[in-house]
């Protein structure tokens, strides 16, 4: 494992589906001499979509780690999905990277999903560099691409190199290599050798006012981040290639800068200075903050942990793999050492945890040739051993406890019921989906006793596909699958004052209590259920009556809505006034109130069915804009935007998901397979009348 830290890169590769995150990944690979051939998604050979499923459909679905050198540097790369019902993926990635390669279709420039992805990274504060990949194909733009990321993402891009030429080899100016800005040297790349010779030459005077333009606008950049620099320049003196680097690394950590590269991965062309790049501006561990958390049990005590390994131990679990031989734990190590045939303390569950195996990882499994016998600051392993840990938590020296934040992953969207077709396989189905969930954090399954069936839920349709076939294919199971619902939420209407009461007789005892609560609805009907304790200071209920009659409410906001039990969502409960007797007033009674208090108040407050909408981005030629525009507006979409990029036009809906099951293929029928679509959860409005009263009706 990496030795010297300051030349490690622990770095994700983050993009919208199909902009070629993958293809970037094999061919990091092979130009490092990691693999002696370069895989193809087409044809399912690459080292990272090594699932059945990834290579049947030729997308990523798992994120997967792989290690190679370049140069003086040891790299630690995760490649993950970029369909967003697996963005959970990415969501894991982001948490314990240090930088991010964000590549972006020439051609197709910023998507929906690019924003998602550039989103997660801003909340983890991870700087990035960029790769405008797919330079010879048609319709190809440097320059759409480039000025779309500063409008719509909220970047700062710094071109560091430039096309020569865009678009296939038919064109009249095609793609045929990159001007390095900082060098101004043209590099070009030879096919017969995948990309591996690079020949550097001097730039031919029809290239070079081009270059002079974007290199003047670079170094405008590197003069506001180095005073030295512009020192120089004020005196007309040429600034040193080091002190450029220097000044767009310091930026590019600071995040006030994204360095631009570009080529074509699929043909070799700019890849190589693209991983050098990796090198000079993204951060090693020791340029990150070192990680913060608390020690357990005294959230008011604040702890750090710096890249050392002098430090205590402490760890992050970001992925768990199921496997036979013992569930492959990945973890990246923020402090200390990690050493094999040690115990380690899981603070989240309170639990202590073997540390069996260390192994490296490759692509989802353990690299056969790659067991340690420890792991040390900034790294990240595969660990065999834990049972009790999931991932978001962490794992420390039990001496010096510490718990780091955990990773939060949106909320399910869709549901669908499934039951074993015999008594046989529902023990198998049982242990197969437990399997699923320890795998994959955003993956539900709920048994239904009653019904005898099993409710699972994932991110969308896709999402819900893959596990369906994982069931089928992978496992072997004789499962029914029935018909995909969404995940309906519940809210109110308004506004209600009322008085919950418990007015009964048990044995000898009069049993009395009242609650005055106020029931509202909160701006945001997606935010969690708050129940606040307004009671006066000079309220005579003694504190355990108290506590008991909030505890109540707030159990009750978890159990679900009035209208069919759907997860009860912006309600805001306020408890502000309270009667009570010498005898009978006791916790017993006062819960009695405070469940009547709740019940009441939701129905006087008036429920609220709420469905999940989706943000809906299509691409289609400009052809088929009226037939998308009419199929959306009968789907109960609101067009929010239309916009011209290139050749197409894009449209920007809000749409309810129930109307959107399908509509891949629709939109492939009505667009003759050239519109493409991607869909993002919105928020949650109100369902139509009709839809609230099928379920209270039990339609």
């Amino acid at each position: 494992m990496a030795s010297d830290i300051s030349k490690l890169r622990n770095i994700g590769i983050i993009a919208h589906i199909d902009a070629g995150k993958t293809t970037v990944t094999e061919r990091m690979l092979y130009l490092s001499g990691e693999k002696h051939r370069v895989g193809r998604v087409d044809h399912g050979t690459t080292d990272t979509d090594d699932d059945p499923e990834e290579q049947d459909r030729g997308i990523t679905i798992f994120s997967a780690c792989v290690k190679y050198s370049w140069g003086d540097y040891n790299i630690n790369l995760l490649d993950t999905p970029g369909h967003v019902d697996f963005t959970a993926e990415v969501e894991r990635c982001l948490r314990v990277l240090d930088g991010a390669v964000v590549v972006f279709s020439a051609r197709e420039g910023v998507e929906a999903q690019s924003e998602t992805v550039w989103r997660q990274a801003d909340r983890y504060e991870v700087p990035r560099i960029v790769f405008i990949n797919k330079m010879d194909r048609e319709g190809a733009s440097f320059d759409d691409v480039f000025n779309d990321i500063g409008p719509r993402l909220g970047g700062r891009p710094v071109a560091v190199e430039i096309p020569v030429g865009q678009g296939p080899t038919h064109v009249s100016d095609p793609f045929r290599g990159v001007i390095d800005l900082v060098d101004m040297k043209l590099l070009q790349f030879d096919p017969e050798t995948e990309g591996k010779e690079v020949t550097e030459t001097s730039l031919p005077d029809e290239l070079m006012d081009d270059a002079t333009f974007w290199r003047e606008q670079m170094l405008e950049v590197v003069y506001e981040l180095d005073e030295e620099a512009m020192a120089l320049a004020l005196e007309e003196k040429e600034v040193p290639r080091e002190m450029i680097v220097a000044a767009l690394r310091k930026g590019c950590l600071d995040r006030t800068i994204q360095p631009v590269f570009c080529g074509s991965a699929l043909h070799g062309i700019g890849v190589q200075p693209l991983m050098t790049g990796v090198g000079n501006y993204l951060p090693s561990p020791l340029d990150r903050p070192p990680v913060t958390g608390i020690t357990p049990g005294k959230e008011d005590k604040p702890q750090s942990r710096k890249p050392d390994s002098s430090e205590p131990f402490c760890g992050l679990v970001f992925k768990i793999l199921p496997a036979k031989t013992g569930d492959n734990y990945w973890i990246r190590v923020y402090s200390g050492t990690l050493q094999q045939n040690s115990r380690v303390l899981c603070p989240n569950r309170d639990k202590k945890e073997n540390v069996a195996q260390i192994w490296q990882i490759h692509a989802t499994k353990k690299d056969r040739d790659g067991q340690s016998d420890s792991v040390g600051a900034g790294d990240i392993c595969c660990v065999i051993g834990p049972r009790f840990a999931i991932t978001g938590d962490t794992v420390c020296d039990s001496k010096s406890p510490i718990e780091l934040p955990s990773i939060k992953f949106a909320e399910t969207v869709l549901s669908m019921a499934i039951e074993p077709e015999s008594t046989a396989d529902r023990k198998k189905l049982e242990e197969t989906l437990d399997m699923l969930r320890r795998q994959d954090p955003t993956f539900r399954a709920v048994e239904n006793e009653e019904i005898g069936q099993t409710i699972i839920s994932g991110m969308g349709e896709l999402h819900l596909e893959v596990i369906q076939h994982r069931l089928t294919r992978d496992f072997n199971l004789n499962v029914k699958f029935y018909k995909p619902r969404v995940n309906y939420r519940e809210t109110i209407g308004g506004t209600a004052d009322v008085v919950g009461q418990c007015n009964r007789v048990v044995g000898a005892t009069q049993m009395f209590a009242r609650l005055k609560t106020r029931v509202m609805a909160t701006e945001d009907p997606s935010a969690p259920v708050v129940v606040f304790d307004r009671l006066p200071p000079d309220c005579p209920l003694p504190n355990a009556v108290r506590t008991a009659a909030i505890e109540e409410m707030r159990e009750r906001a978890g159990g679900g809505g009035m209208i069919a039990g759907f997860p009860l969502s912006g309600v805001r409960f306020e408890v502000y006034d309270a009667e009570m007797q010498d005898e009978g007033s006791d916790e017993v009674a006062f819960r009695i109130a405070a469940g009547d208090a709740f019940e009441t108040g939701l129905e006087k407050a008036g429920p609220v069915l709420l469905e999940p909408i989706m943000r809906v981005e299509v691409t289609t030629p400009e052809d088929y804009m009226g037939e998308i525009v009419g199929d959306l507006q009968q789907r109960r979409a609101i067009i929010a935007s239309t916009e011209t990029r290139g050749m197409m036009t894009v449209i920007t809906a809000h749409a309810p998901l129930k109307e959107m099951f399908g509509y891949s293929s629709a939109i492939r029928s009505l667009s003759q397979g050239r519109a493409g679509s991607s869909m993002e959860p919105y928020g949650y409005q109100p369902a139509p009348k009709e839809d609230a009263e099928g379920f209270q009706f039990g339609n």
